[in-house]
C-alpha cells in the first residue's frame, strides 16, 4: 500500500528537515506526490504542517 500525499507531508513535516510548507511541498512535488497544494490547501492541515516545521528543524536545510 502507498502512502498518501497528506501522510508524507506529515512525515516530512515531522523529520526535521523542512523549515516551512514551502520546502515542504517542493519535496512531495520532487517525489511526484499527487495533488500536493489541492490536499495541503486547507488550513487545518496547512497550519498543523507549519507548526510541526518549525518544531522540528533543525537548520540546515536538505535535498
Amino acid at each position: 500500500m502507498t502512502t498518501s500525499t497528506v501522510e508524507r507531508a506529515y512525515a516530512l513535516a515531522r523529520s526535521g528537515k523542512y523549515a516551512n510548507i514551502k520546502a515542504l511541498k517542493e519535496k512531495l512535488k520532487a517525489e511526484n506526490c499527487r495533488a500536493v497544494d489541492a490536499l495541503l490547501a486547507p488550513r487545518s492541515i496547512s497550519g498543523h504542517l507549519s507548526a510541526i516545521c518549525a518544531a522540528t528543524f533543525k537548520g540546515v536545510l536538505v535535498d
